[in-house]
């Protein structure tokens, strides 16, 4: 997957060369492939084509729905496309990571799920994806009114730069006389029916009630034992935004800050409480603004994060799972809500499945928290890995330790020993009262059940609509335990028994069908290909404001210049002698980059003194095969032609 790398270092964001806009184009015009498919979406049943969108600039938004890099982009591409509504088509590209992600229902779902308000070719074989030669989620390509393409772009961040040269090619265009203005070919689906949409987490209350995170309405619902009626609503009027996690407050703080619950409010990027008495929602953590720098400890109002995704009170403090950056975040309340803080506890930002020391410890969109029955383990349901992995306190550490999983490329369905078995990108963990494990593996429809003492994974349930998290629900009539999961592509909660005998599945493993990238053993010369937008500019006089980061899994398949170390360009060493799998990758290639640029004078090329600063960042997860007759080079496209 390819989510962004964090790690920045602000003091750097300066340049050396001022960039005009006309450095973004391709110095040869090379036609847009035509854009093939399953179907499409968001057109009313009508196929389109990008001879039959001449005279229009559009962008192509190569993307899936597990990756949460690709959310904020869309998020970006929402105001770029406000800017431009006459002149601008931007079309969503589903090029499918996941076995799940090529069902046709899983991606009308996901359409409607995160707010897709343009037009979306379902592209579950890569024919487009290949044609385009992409390599990264999410990759942005840019195609002219006269058919032909003038720069592509890997990761988030690029809405300012994105901007400004669509009102280049407009203005251009406009001149020359090939701009043909008019409405775009969006047609909006039917109106949901459903009470709620797409809910995301839920917490039991205590008394037979269930609060839910009601994810696509923006809003928080307390409901009743039947699970469907509604006894409360919180939010509404853009207080929230795509809510997920639900945490019962802990009683510190209930004691200090007065909220009865804590929510992670992902879009808005912020930690808030809700008091139910009044109904009021206040913010305890972030700035409202996305994390795009490293984060550190400080005060927790004045911090951005990146996709609070979960929440759950482990070692005297609430623990974020930060999935916009690949981490596990800690919120420590304070006295009053102007003094608590926030900081850093496990994960360096790399994405990846590497485990040890919490600080070290590498994580991929960390969805699903649950704590252990005694309290000393935290369960971390790790959803692009497909993997389940916990930390637990040792002395004075924290120690991070996988599970069930193997890392980014290799998911599936398959029960048994924990070394053997497969998840589907899950998003939920639930502590069970015997010490064992409920895992919503939300991409195989099922709950699976990890037992630490046997080490084996059975299937308890299957069959349900993307599950994303549970709670464990006490039978009144029976005396025994039974889960409340919550079905999220069914907009429902649903009771699920556990059973005695577990289920056993033994499926086919499947892995990533992107193609992998060969390359010989030895010298190979790596470079990241960035241009600033239009009116911006490096400025090295602080230094290189650039920085590249290199390693690999297996880590012996890089042998010589892996490490962190700034620039663009770097020759690394691909170890010999390692045997191929098959048709399938002898390893994976992480490479994190990230660049900054400032806003330049438009005349003299000079940055000003207080010049607002953009960080571009992107984190490739490349499967790399060893094949002695390939090209050694490899090019990355942060931001170029």
């Amino acid at each position: 997957m390819t989510a962004t790398d964090r790690r920045a270092d602000t003091a750097a964001h300066r340049t050396t060369d001022n960039v005009a806009p006309s450095s973004l184009r391709s110095r040869v015009r090379v036609r847009a492939p035509e854009l093939v498919g399953r179907g499409w979406l968001g057109t009313g049943g009508q196929a389109l084509s990008l001879e039959g969108l001449r005279g229009r600039v559009v962008v192509l938004d190569f993307w899936t729905f597990c990756c949460v890099n690709c959310l904020h982009a869309l998020d970006e591409l929402r105001a770029v496309e406000a800017l431009f509504p006459d002149v601008l088509t931007i079309i969503g590209v589903h090029s499918p990571k996941f076995e799940h992600e090529a069902d046709p229902d899983a991606v009308v779902a996901a359409v409607e799920r995160y707010g897709v308000t343009h037009p979306v070719l379902d592209d579950p074989e890569l024919v487009t994806w290949r044609a385009y030669t992409a390599r990264a989620w999410p990759t942005l390509v840019v195609v002219d009114p006269e058919g032909y393409i003038v720069a592509s772009m890997s990761g988030e961040g690029h809405g300012p730069g994105l901007a400004a040269l669509v009102d280049e090619l407009v203005r251009e265009h406009r001149e020359k006389g090939t701009l043909q203005p008019g409405d775009g070919p969006y047609v909006p689906p039917p109106a949901a029916e459903t009470a709620l949409r797409f809910p995301g987490k839920v917490v039991a209350l205590g008394d037979g009630t269930f609060v839910v995170s009601d994810t696509a309405n923006h809003q928080v619902v307390h409901l009743g034992a039947d699970l469907e009626t509604e006894l409360d609503r919180w939010g509404g009027n853009g207080q929230l935004n795509e809510p997920q996690g639900v945490l019962l407050a802990p009683p510190p703080v209930v004691e200090a800050l007065g909220v009865d619950l804590l929510v992670a409010d992902s879009v808005n990027h912020q930690l808030k409480g809700i008091r139910f008495g009044e109904g009021s929602i206040h913010v305890l953590a972030g700035t409202g603004e996305q994390l795009r720098q490293r984060g550190g400890s400080g005060p927790a109002l004045g911090q951005p994060l990146s996709t609070p995704w979960d929440l759950a009170w482990f070692d005297d403090r609430v623990v974020i799972a930060m999935a916009g950056t690949h981490q596990l975040w800690q919120w420590v309340p304070g006295d009053s809500v102007d003094t608590g803080t926030v900081g850093v506890l496990a994960g360096t930002t790399n994405e990846g499945l590497r485990d040890g020391p919490a600080e070290a410890a590498w994580f991929a969109q960390p969805s699903g928290l649950a704590v252990s029955g005694d309290g000393l383990r935290l369960w971390v349901a790790d959803s692009e890995t497909s993997a389940l992995r916990s930390v637990k306190r040792v002395g004075d550490d924290l120690l991070v330790e996988t599970h069930v999983g193997t890392g980014l490329f290799d998911f599936g369905h398959r029960d048994g020993p924990a070394a053997e078995a497969l998840l589907q990108h899950p998003l939920g963990v639930t502590a069970l009262p015997d010490g064992s494990v409920a895992v919503s593996d939300t991409y195989n429809g099922a709950i699976r059940r990890y037992d630490p003492t046997t080490g084996v994974v059975a299937t308890i349930a299957q069959g349900l609509a993307e599950p994303s998290d549970a709670v464990v629900e006490v039978d009144d009539e029976t005396g025994g335990t039974r889960l409340v999961v919550v079905e999220s592509a069914a907009h429902r909660l649903t009771r699920v028994a556990l059973p005695r005998e577990a289920q056993h599945v033994d499926g086919l493993a499947q892995r990533t069908q992107r193609p992998p990238t060969r390359l010989p053993s030895g010298l190979i010369e790596l470079e990241v290909a960035f241009t600033p937008p239009p009116g911006q500019k490096l400025d090295d006089r602080w230094g290189d404001p650039t920085m590249l980061q290199v390693s690999a899994t297996p880590e012996h398949l890089v042998s010589d210049g892996d490490g962190r170390a700034r620039g663009l360009r770097r020759t690394i060493t691909l170890a010999s002698g390692i045997p191929t799998e098959g048709a399938g990758p002898t390893g994976t290639l992480h490479v994190s980059v990230q660049a900054a640029a400032c806003d330049g004078d438009p005349v003299t090329g000079e940055v000003p003194e207080h010049a607002a600063c953009h960080l571009f960042q992107q984190d490739w997860g490349i499967p790399v095969v060893i094949d002695e007759a390939a090209e050694p080079r490899l090019v990355l496209d942060l931001r170029g032609t």
